[in-house]
């Protein structure tokens, strides 16, 4: 596969919805927006569109009809073409006055018969035809109040956002996360005449609801149109109970039987649940700018993987609060800019130290093409000495539009080594390591009992001290790295006075943050009580406790804890690493954790064969490229291992990530 593979399905498919858009009025979805962003920049589909008088716009209820001057329309969306989303189709329609409508779906017709309740026998019946799209083509000429007027429902592979030619991010799936112990509940709540399911090792995909089960369908459908664009049949493997469910359903998804007699190359598609490991995905080990500047700088409106850049420097603007809406932000995808990409795969590539003195040679490189009057310096980088390296391009209208992508990432460098959390950043690494030490030579009610000083009403704390949600991160990194522990007395007890302090903090702040708002069920902090607080804490204690069981069913991959020696200080191995290793093991040991899931009889007869006799049963290192789909979302650092250690341990390999990007910590997002 080449390197670019990723990033050419993405372009062509975009490629495919350009050719649509001439003179229309384009309604996008955010995850097909952030698709776009990311492939080939919101300028290209504007160039597409050719006219000043047409717009782009959010898809959605409220969304602005077209005139009597827009005839033309192109709807660009992620989802299945049912439901809410059909209804907001009708209702944008028929306040237009449109002629002629496109409607672009990311999602392939055998989902959508499979949507709408058609067996397996009688979709394969229909190979080739498109009666759920023919249908709705009737709806929109209906909707627009013409028959003669025309419509497409076409389907194109939007699903993969390229963030690098090692990494792919998935938007639409940004909310798929693995289950927890507690997930069985709901599971046989939704299933009450049903056997009952007694813990996730005996959830399979009879056992899901419907509307996960279609969701991880939809997903499936896009990873078969990615291994049909690199030319591939692809083995399939999973590590924790929601992979093997995906990693099967991608395994048997009829409509890749075809193109998997044709297909000349072979990848191992190796799916990961987030879960069985969420210490990598709080922690402060990572030593790389990208994955700061996500976790300080305000998340982009509508991404999932992207942040706002404040440009204000670069205007004749004070840099005041109240100036700050008044320009558009810069972000970190620039997908049309050759130089700023470079520098932006070298950040993802890099050591913090050394991704910042790359942002100042590429300022630096800039501004001597453009001939500026900038002063060198030698020595450490400073975020005032790249500042004015930046100021010089503040009046040169030229230098400015050459180099505006570039400026973003300089910018976004700058904001974040500025901002006050990026201080707390080594704050959390020294409290992490020393959990480390403790966990190995304490109970967990000791190292519990270390937290308790750390918890701070709002008006007792410093800019040093943690927030709540700081607090419930650091909780996650305990739980997830000690693994499974014993239950006593005084465990009872130190949780105890953890859920009492962390209840009553959440009580005394004086607004409650998007994620204390999610976790209590309040948006505001005048109707938390403390009674509500506290049920809301004990659900947290109750997913911690999952969190820290995740790994129980693992024979192989039972502990990210390494304990110290004499010699060596306890450390945490990241699973994902310790996945990877196994892998690639030069003495290729059956897996005993990574599940090979069989794609039909000729599988399961080498299986079954290979009990008695000499046949080797398929494993994830037999093909040139290795594909891991992480469920649940990973950190940049933990892109950049996995991105490393792949070649290192077999030559000649090559590894494709596909995930969205877990920010970690700070108050961004959190898993519980």
């Amino acid at each position: 596969m080449s390197t670019l593979g990723v990033l050419s399905f993405t372009q062509q498919a975009w490629e495919q919805v350009l050719a649509k858009v001439k003179r229309a009025v384009v309604y996008l979805d955010a995850a097909c927006a952030e698709s776009l962003h990311w492939g080939c920049g919101s300028s290209r589909l504007l160039e597409a569109v050719g006219n000043s008088a047409c717009y782009l716009r959010e898809f959605e209820p409220a969304a602005v009809g077209g005139g009597a001057e827009q005839p033309k329309a192109v709807f660009v969306l992620s989802c299945l073409l049912k439901g809410r989303t059909v209804e907001t189709l009708r209702d944008i329609i028929c306040r237009s006055h449109f002629q002629y409508c496109v409607v672009v779906t990311a999602v392939n017709h055998a989902v959508h018969l499979t949507a709408n309740h058609v067996p397996p026998a009688a979709a394969a019946e229909l190979e080739g035809q498109q009666p759920v799209f023919e249908q709705l083509e009737e709806k929109l000429c209906e909707w627009m109040g013409n028959m003669n007027y025309t419509a497409e429902v076409l389907h194109v592979p939007l699903l993969l956002a390229s963030a690098a030619p090692h990494l792919a991010l998935t938007p639409a799936f940004a909310s798929l996360f693995p289950l927890l112990p507690q997930d069985v509940h709901i599971l046989n709540r939704a299933r009450p005449d049903k056997r009952r399911l007694g813990n996730l090792a005996e959830v399979d995909a009879t056992t899901l609801t419907r509307e996960l089960l279609l969701t991880i369908r939809c997903l499936v459908s896009g990873l078969s149109s990615l291994c049909e664009h690199l030319g591939v049949r692809e083995e399939c493997f999973a590590v924790g109970s929601l992979s093997r469910i995906i990693a099967a359903d991608l395994a048997n998804f009829a409509p890749a039987k075809n193109r998997r007699k044709t297909a000349t190359g072979r990848a191992s598609v190796v799916f990961v649940d987030r879960t069985l490991d969420l210490t990598g995905a709080v922690g402060h080990h990572g030593d790389n700018l990208v994955e700061k500047i996500l976790s300080v700088l305000p998340q982009l409106p509508g991404h999932t993987n992207d942040v706002m850049v404040n440009m204000v420097e670069l205007t004749a603007l004070q840099a005041e609060e109240e100036n700050q809406n008044m320009v558009a932000p810069g972000c970190l995808a620039q997908s049309n800019d050759p130089a700023a990409r470079a520098l932006w795969e070298a950040l993802l590539n890099t050591k913090h130290k050394e991704a910042v003195m790359e942002v100042r040679r590429h300022l630096v490189e800039a501004a001597s093409r453009e001939n500026l009057p900038i002063k060198m310096s030698m020595g450490r980088v400073t975020p005032g000495q790249l500042t004015s390296y930046i100021h010089l391009f503040k009046n040169n209208l030229k230098a400015l539009g050459n180099h505006c992508g570039l400026l973003q990432l300089g910018l976004a460098t700058v904001q974040t080594l500025k901002h006050p959390q990026t201080a707390k950043w080594d704050n959390f690494l020294a409290f992490e390591r020393l959990l480390l030490q403790s966990i190995g030579e304490s109970t967990m009610s000791v190292v519990l009992n270390q937290l308790l000083p750390m918890i701070k009403p709002s008006n007792q704390r410093t800019n040093d001290d943690y927030s709540p949600e700081e607090l419930l991160v650091l909780l996650i990194y305990i739980y997830s790295v000690s693994g499974e522990f014993s239950v006593d007395k005084d465990l009872g007890e130190g949780e105890e006075k953890v859920k009492k302090a962390l209840a009553q903090v959440f009580c005394e702040e004086s607004e409650l943050s998007p994620l204390l708002q999610k976790i209590t069920g309040c948006d505001s902090s005048i109707n938390l009580t403390f009674h509500k607080s506290r049920s809301a804490v004990d659900e947290l204690f109750t997913s911690l406790r999952d969190i820290a069981g995740a790994r129980n069913f693992m024979k192989q991959f039972k502990s990210v804890y390494v304990p110290g020696n004499h010699t060596h200080q306890a450390s945490y191995k990241p699973l994902l690493k310790q996945v990877v290793e196994e892998i690639f093991n030069p003495e290729r040991p059956d897996p005993v954790d990574i599940e090979h899931m069989s794609s039909g009889l000729t599988d399961l007869l080498k299986t079954g064969f290979s009990m008695f006799m000499k046949v080797s049963r398929p494993h994830p290192s037999d093909h040139p490229l290795l594909i891991l789909f992480v469920v649940g979302g990973v950190t940049v650092s933990e892109a950049k291992m996995i991105k490393d250690l792949v070649p290192s341990l077999k030559p000649g390999t090559q590894s494709l990530l596909i995930f969205w990007v877990y920010n970690p910590c700070l108050g961004k997002t959190s898993p519980a």
